[in-house]
């Protein structure tokens, strides 16, 4: 069976965030990163060379196919900040409405910039988010 590609390693969030070339968008994922780990109480990690992630569980599907990810992260693009948080968590729905300006595809979440977003929304979110994917995999 193949190897995950992205894998927590020990590379350097603060570097990896720097090389991020637009100013406004580097400060907002630094900011970011520091709403991720002062919510969830984990250190941003990095995850493959594209993904600052927190927190971290095993899962194994039904298939056979097993792995780590982080509980929450993120990772800047170039349209986009993509938000991973869990594809279902308590009040999904009814907090997106509420979020600010996004677009969603399953368990990813697109900004453009935080301040399009309502910040105390999104922590309920990450909140509800890791108590979500922990409980599917303690």
């Amino acid at each position: 069976m193949a190897q995950n590609k992205t894998t927590e390693n020990d590379l350097s969030v603060p570097d990896f965030l720097n090389t991020i070339p637009d100013e406004n968008k580097r400060a907002d994922c630094f900011n970011l990163s520091d709403i991720l780990s002062l919510t969830t109480g984990f250190k941003a990690k990095m995850w493959g060379n594209a993904i600052v992630g927190f927190g971290s569980y095993h899962y194994k599907y039904e298939s056979g196919r097993e792995g780590d990810a982080p509980l929450v992260g993120f990772s800047p693009r170039k349209d986009a900040i993509v938000l991973y948080l869990s594809s279902q968590f308590k009040d999904r729905e009814e907090l997106l409405s509420k979020f600010g300006k996004h677009k969603t595809a399953k368990a990813c979440i697109y900004v453009k910039k935080m301040s399009d977003i309502h910040i105390e929304v999104l922590k309920e979110m990450i909140i509800n988010a890791v108590a979500h994917t922990s409980s599917l995999y303690p």
